[in-house]
């Protein structure tokens, strides 16, 4: 029989059933199920949590899928320290990917955070009272 004369099926694959050859892994789709978990128990009982993504099986498409379902949404926050963390809200408040770069730039650690505010964002009481003593400071120099 020529090749011609064999007939040819196109099954549509969806989101959940990727094609292997696209370099998902199928586990995306179960980490959003997980993070609306995560997203109920901040609710619930404001209990924060945090997944490491580079300690899953999840694929550089995987991520990307990922990244792109969630989305960006409002904040932002940029940190030097270090090397440089950024703090992306997803489009989901409470959904933050956080990502940290070493001093040469490459990702050294990768999260998604389920909180109000990361605590990386909060100011240090340490830090606050440094504040203080810097407004006392400028108050006195005033009179």
């Amino acid at each position: 029989m020529p090749l011609d004369a064999i007939p040819v099926v196109v099954i549509n694959t969806s989101e959940s059933t990727p094609l292997i050859d696209s370099g998902l892994s199928g586990n995306a789709p179960v980490l959003l199920r997980e993070i609306a978990e995560l997203l109920q128990r901040l609710l619930t009982s404001d209990e924060a949590s945090a997944i490491d993504l580079r300690a899953l099986p999840l694929t550089p498409a995987d991520l990307d899928w990922l990244r792109q379902a969630l989305g960006r949404g409002q904040v932002v926050a940029t940190l030097e320290a270090e090397g440089e963390s950024t703090l992306n809200e997803t489009v989901c408040p409470g959904v933050w990917w956080v990502t940290h770069h070493n001093e040469n730039g490459a990702v050294a650690s990768e999260f998604i955070e389920v909180t109000y505010v990361p605590e990386l964002l909060k100011a240090h009481p340490d830090d606050v009272r440094i504040g203080l003593e810097h407004l006392e400071l400028l108050i006195s120099d005033l009179s």
